[in-house]
Parts: C-alpha cells; sequence; structure tokens
C-alpha cells in the first residue's frame, strides 16, 4: 500500500472517529439519564455592571435553590417511581457574558449565535467546574436600572442556557421559575405558549386543561408560562409552587412511570 492510499484510509478513519463522538455527545444530549443524578452548574454574571448587582452576586448561595430542586423531585414523582434528582451547583463568577440572542427570527442569525454560545460555553470550561449535566449562564440586572429582561433561552443540543435574571431578592421566586423553564428546555422541553400573543396553549399548556369551567386556571404549566384567566388573558404565577408540569412535558423530558 503506497503512502497516499494510506493517509486517505487514516483520515477517513480519524473523521469516522470524530463523527461517532459528535454523535454519542448528541445522543446523550437527547436521552438524558435520570436514574443519576442531574448537576447543573450555575455561573453568575454581572450583565449590567452595576456595583449593586455586584453585592447579589457575593450573596448567593446554593441552598437559594433548594426549593427549586425539591420542586422538580417532587414534579418528577407523578410519573416515576424513582424521583429525579437534580442538583444546582452554584460555579465561579464570569467576567465575559454569553453572545445576545437575536431578536429577529433570522434562521442564519439563530443558527450563527447557536454556534457563538456554544463556542462560548466551551471557552468557560475549567477542570475546576467538573463534568456537570447542564451549564447554566445567570446574566443579572439590578431592576433598579433594567425595568424589563430580554428573553432567555437554552440549548438541548449541548446542554447549555443564558438565562436573565433580577438581581434582587423582592424577584427570586421569578428567577427561580424561569431558571427551571430554561433549565427543562435544556433537558428537552419545549414551550407551550403562543409566541405571538404569550398565552398558553390549550391544552397542553394549561396547568388543569380538564377543569370545569376551564377559566380561571389556578396554576401554570410550567413550559405554558402563564396562568389563564380566559381565552384572552393571562397571567404570570408569582411563585414556583403556583406551577406544575404536565403529561405533555413529561413525556419530552422522558419521565415515565
Amino acid at each position: 500500500m503506497d503512502k497516499v492510499a494510506m493517509w486517505k484510509k487514516l483520515r477517513v478513519f480519524i473523521l469516522l472517529i470524530v463523527l461517532a463522538i459528535v454523535s454519542i455527545n448528541v445522543w446523550r444530549d437527547y436521552n438524558p439519564n435520570w436514574d443519576k443524578p442531574i448537576i447543573v452548574l450555575l455561573h453568575p454574571i454581572n450583565a449590567d455592571g452595576q456595583q449593586s448587582t455586584q453585592n447579589y452576586i457575593q450573596s448567593l448561595s446554593s441552598q437559594d435553590l433548594s426549593y427549586a430542586q425539591d420542586y422538580i423531585r417532587d414534579m418528577s414523582a407523578m410519573y416515576r417511581h424513582q424521583p429525579v434528582s437534580v442538583y444546582f451547583q452554584l460555579g465561579r463568577e464570569l467576567t465575559q457574558a454569553p453572545p445576545k440572542v437575536p431578536e429577529s427570527d433570522s434562521v442564519l442569525q439563530t443558527i450563527i449565535w447557536s454556534l457563538k454560545f456554544r463556542y462560548y460555553a466551551w471557552k468557560q470550561q475549567t477542570r475546576q467546574d467538573g463534568a456537570p449535566s447542564v451549564t447554566l449562564f445567570l446574566n443579572y440586572y439590578d431592576p433598579k436600572t433594567t425595568s424589563s429582561l430580554k428573553h432567555s433561552t437554552a440549548l438541548q443540543n449541548g446542554r447549555i442556557g443564558s438565562i436573565n435574571v433580577f438581581a434582587s431578592k423582592r424577584q427570586s421566586e421569578q428567577n427561580r421559575i424561569i431558571l427551571v423553564h430554561e433549565l427543562l428546555h435544556a433537558l428537552g422541553a419545549s414551550d407551550k405558549y403562543d409566541l405571538l400573543t404569550g398565552l398558553p396553549k390549550y391544552p397542553d399548556g394549561y396547568a388543569n386543561p380538564n377543569q370545569k369551567p376551564l377559566y380561571p386556571q389556578l396554576k401554570a404549566e410550567l413550559m405554558g408560562g402563564h396562568i389563564a384567566y380566559s381565552q384572552t388573558k393571562s397571567v404570570m404565577p408569582e411563585f414556583l409552587n403556583q406551577t406544575v408540569i404536565n403529561p405533555k412535558t413529561a413525556e419530552e423530558l422522558g419521565w415515565e412511570k
């Protein structure tokens, strides 16, 4: 065999190995093993550069999210014999924010942003981070200087998310709702609200689609995002315990009884 043919075969072999590794990683991303603990690494970021935001970040503790861990465990117990175990781990504060999510609906811009975000997440990795199941970047803003937040997002492919939250104890409950909502995106759940109106979709986006009368709903389906008061009116839940996870979301996550 001449050297040219040998190098061609070697390149093909290496390419096949790379493709196999990528395929395995993608399969893992889309098939989380719920029988093992899910470790969620949280990187806080001072997104607005305010000293008040910095002070809030320094006060953060993983214990602040213990209720969110309990919520996921209790919701999963409705669908599985063995409830899932999710643990939030507070990681290093980062100085560089993730790339901004494009505001347009351009498919090309979304693809470019996705690649930039995954490259950003890869660059932030260090040995001390360990091997988390999901990595979420928490972009904190002082509500006194930022009245509303841009849309948060998470990718199942890579299990990463860029989460916009307020640096305020008064907003901690809504922060938890956003955090768990985006975490479930990274683990396979889809939105169940209308992207134009923000209204939850019936029936999968309703907490109790079989309720009679249907309105007002008392809780929100977590991925539906809002409590439906009527066909045209809804409000955001104020607390995580005002939300539930319905069968469609549980199916997407791979929870089974």
